[in-house]
């Protein structure tokens, strides 16, 4: 069939729609980040420095089709939840707009793309034996809910393996002879992880009655939203602590980051922005959450990324 064909481009819209395609905007710039933050640092011997245009393609590829599979299967394993949830009974799968057996398919696909995009980064093999792991990491985020009401903070370790995984991609060879020099990496990663985890938490206040009915496990429904809202205030406040120690990794063993004025310029910036978000959210009033999960933290990752990277090439 033409990719002309308005059917086509309407059920590729729909399937965009149906995975939230628009919010990969959340994981995808900490894995620039990475990046960038790899090309930049002082190379050792041996490492061929610098940017390379293959591996940018493979970063890419991989976040949108890892992504996407873990976003699809997501909305196979919970849709009898959705149709019985208020909020998410119009999702794709419960109101029949999509087929459960088409999202099996496109999670299968996006699966296989990933792995195979995996192959960019040779002649480093660590991507390729790492890939089917991560996803079933991914994957698994699905079920936590169902067993642990710390399911945020999964779904922040998760995003969590974007840096992590950019870092073994493009410097899986000086990893395997000094592991502290992922230690930039997993900072950022830690910063994704209370960052996501605080947000998915304000998030899911949304659903913390209908969570609580069905047996599902959350922070909101387990100590109410109030002080939900306070253990996401805290998470917060950790994800800026871990901000702080970003420029100083190379005191425990790490590469040295130059990062200086505008970096600290940056981290007041995205505190300012965190206060905002927890500002126009309270347990009295939950209209505003899309815009806190939204426009708020999609600010903060790309201004993130920009600043930083800014201080890091000039």
């Amino acid at each position: 069939m033409s990719q002309s064909d308005p059917g086509f481009m309407q059920r590729t819209i729909t399937i965009l729609e149906m995975i939230r395609f628009s919010h990969t905007i959340f994981a995808l710039p900490f894995a620039l980040l990475a990046a960038v933050m790899c090309w930049t640092v002082q190379p050792v011997e041996g490492e061929t420095p610098g940017f390379q245009a293959l591996h940018l393609l493979g970063i890419v590829v991989c976040m949108v089709f890892a992504r996407s599979a873990a976003m699809a299967f997501n909305r196979v394993a919970d849709h009898k939840i959705d149709k019985e949830n208020p909020r998410t009974e119009g999702r794709h799968i419960p109101a029949g707009i999509l087929s459960l057996k088409s999202v099996v398919l496109f999670t299968v696909v996006n699966s296989l793309l990933f792995v195979a995009a995996t192959l960019l980064f040779l002649p480093n093999r660590l991507p390729i034996y790492l890939s089917v792991p991560v996803l079933g990491f991914l994957c698994l985020y699905s079920y936590t809910k169902r067993f642990t009401s710390l399911a945020h903070f999964y779904l922040g370790l998760s995003l969590m393996l974007a840096p992590v995984s950019t870092w073994i991609a493009l410097r899986g060879s000086v990893m395997m002879d000094a592991p502290a020099d992922c230690l930039p990496a997993v900072v950022i990663g830690l910063i994704v992880l209370f960052w996501v985890g605080g947000f998915d938490i304000i998030y899911a206040c949304q659903d913390a009655g209908f969570d609580r009915q069905a047996k599902l496990k959350s922070v909101p429904a387990r100590l109410g939203v109030s002080r939900a809202l306070k253990v996401a205030a805290c998470s917060h406040v950790v994800m800026v602590g871990c901000m702080f120690l970003l420029p100083m990794v190379h005191h425990l063993g790490g590469p040295t980051l130059e990062l200086g004025w505008i970096y600290y310029t940056a981290v007041t910036a995205v505190a300012g922005l965190l206060f905002y978000e927890h500002s126009v959210v309270n347990a009295d009033d939950l209209t505003k959450v899309n815009i806190a999960f939204f426009n708020v933290n999609s600010v903060i990752s790309m201004g993130l990324f920009l600043i930083v990277s800014l201080e890091l090439l000039i």
